[in-house]
């Protein structure tokens, strides 16, 4: 079995997220696509504001109805969330036989060499590199990297925040992400 574990502060997530573990599951075979909303990501203190529980329920109604999607609350914790850990703990889980992916942005990819003990996360999966027109990223050694290419999507999360918060509900998310942001009143 293949599976691509997809972290992230999916703050909100949005239909750019889905498009590219779709493309990822029809280029690379996979079996399933655990999105992993991060409970406190260390490279991104004071981007989110949105709680946990909100995001992780966002992730949960954009898989719905996508059988290989799943949401996963493996970083639903009160410490920072570290790949490593996360990695750690899903082969515990699975016993070892799983071929494990780790599908991730050529931005946040051109700075694992930051991230805690970012050599053994390199020499315990393999990557999927979502590469971004005109955007170079080294490869440090012994980086099992396979790219993802023709999936340029100009969304962002950020992007998505703004126009809510200025009353504009014309976003790029699920339905029923939309229907949560509006019943909860996030990003106003």
């Amino acid at each position: 079995m293949r599976i691509a574990l997809f972290g992230g502060t999916f703050d909100p997530i949005h239909n750019a997220h889905l498009k590219i573990a779709r493309e990822a599951v029809r280029q690379f075979a996979l079996d399933r696509v655990w999105f992993i909303p991060a409970s406190r990501p260390p490279h991104k203190s004071g981007v989110t504001s949105t709680p946990y529980e909100h995001r992780y329920r966002m992730v949960e109604l954009a898989c719905e109805g996508e059988p290989v999607f799943e949401a996963s609350r493996l970083e639903a914790r009160e410490q920072n969330s570290y790949s490593i850990e996360t990695i750690e703990r899903v082969r515990l889980s699975l016993g070892g036989s799983e071929e494990l992916l780790f599908l991730i942005g050529a931005d946040a990819f051109a700075e694992i060499g930051a991230w805690h003990r970012w050599r053994e996360v390199i020499a315990s999966v393999e990557f999927i590199v979502v590469s971004r027109p005109g955007r170079a990223y080294s490869q440090p050694e012994g980086a099992r990297v396979h790219r993802l290419e023709g999936v340029d999507l100009a969304v962002s999360s950020s992007e998505i925040r703004r126009k809510l918060a200025a009353g504009d509900d014309r976003v790029e998310v699920p339905p029923a992400v939309l229907a949560y942001i509006r019943q909860h009143g996030l990003y106003r």
